[in-house]
């Protein structure tokens, strides 16, 4: 069904504030929510449905914990991934603007960031080199086993060009965590071959696979690059693991390079714009109308989104949207 887009601002913030979340941390939400949910993502407003993610009532104002000209290790002070996670942006990109390279890792938050392409985008519209890398809590199982360990663990880069940045976001999961819960929520199955249920057998079933495991991508090369990202954004900045191991928080980490430190700016732009028309005029396999690059397709959703004014929502979402306001 279509929505209007302000409507489905309206409502996201309705649910946002009976969370629990003050006007500038919900509109914070909002613009990462939106991020996604206007590009086709399925990191959207479906994360604000079922249990939501309510605002912790623990929550204190975020503190950098340790910092230094280039990097600051911040403490998310259980407030949501999201809102710490723009904050983390703007320290690296303050520090890429006076240093050269911002590094900035974030630990003691509790919910999702949302799509991190968003954050790759902010640092990337600033001219700099963008990579993010955010942690989960036991989503998702390492190749060759099925208890879930791992989290979805995206990664997403940001690259400045002559024109629009280049943005890639992708979870190291075959399928991401709230893909599933998607599905579940609009009643129909999952891709075969995604998920485990948690006797370890394969399953389309998105109950049984939100009670199991989640597969890695790519068998052992997606395993490889999910322990990455899990030491990046857990042992790296310095999350806390209870006494059996298991996370009692998320961390994330995001890195901001100005091109300047190797290469003159507007030449590095204007290279990599120059090398992106070389690959979408390269020779086509039959069938292939256009060779696609990182972003354009959720950027010409988002455009197309804002000229009619409307977003494609599936019915059960908006429902269950709806009934999220209390």
């Amino acid at each position: 069904m279509q929505i209007g887009v302000d409507e489905l601002k309206q409502v996201t913030l309705q649910v946002l504030a009976s969370s629990g979340y003050p006007p500038d941390e919900a509109t914070a939400i909002l613009e990462v929510l939106m991020y996604a949910q206007l590009r086709g993502n399925n990191q959207g407003v479906v994360k604000l449905i079922g249990a939501g993610m309510p605002r912790d009532k623990a929550a204190k104002a975020i503190s950098i914990a340790k910092d230094t000209k280039l990097s600051a290790l911040v403490n998310g002070g259980k407030n949501t991934g999201m809102v710490v996670l723009s904050y983390a942006t703007d320290l690296a990109i303050q520090k890429a603007h006076e240093h050269g390279v911002g590094i900035v890792g974030t630990n003691n938050t509790n919910t999702s960031t949302g799509a991190i392409g968003y954050y790759a985008s902010r640092v990337a519209k600033q001219g700099f080199i963008g990579l993010v890398f955010a942690g989960s809590a036991e989503f998702m199982a390492m190749d060759g086993s099925y208890e879930a360990l791992l989290g979805t663990n995206p990664l997403a880069y940001g690259i400045p060009t002559a024109g629009k940045p280049i943005v890639f976001d992708m979870a190291t999961a075959s399928i991401a965590r709230f893909g599933i819960v998607e599905a579940k929520t609009a009643g129909r199955s999952i891709p075969e071959g995604v998920a485990y249920d948690a006797q370890g057998n394969i399953t389309t079933d998105p109950a049984a696979a939100l009670g199991g495991a989640i597969r890695v991508f790519g068998g052992y090369k997606g395993g490889a690059l999910a322990l990455l990202v899990e030491i990046l954004t857990h042992p790296l900045v310095s999350t806390s693991p209870d006494a059996t191991g298991r996370k009692t928080d998320w961390g994330n980490l995001i890195i901001a390079i100005d091109p300047e430190l190797l290469a003159d700016q507007d030449t590095f732009e204007a290279r990599v714009s120059a090398f992106i028309e070389r690959v979408k005029g390269s020779h086509k396999l039959e069938g292939v109308d256009e060779i696609l690059v990182p972003g354009e397709r959720g950027d010409r959703l988002l455009e197309q989104a804002e000229s009619s004014g409307v977003v494609e929502i599936d019915e059960a979402l908006w429902s269950a949207l709806q009934q999220a306001i209390k």
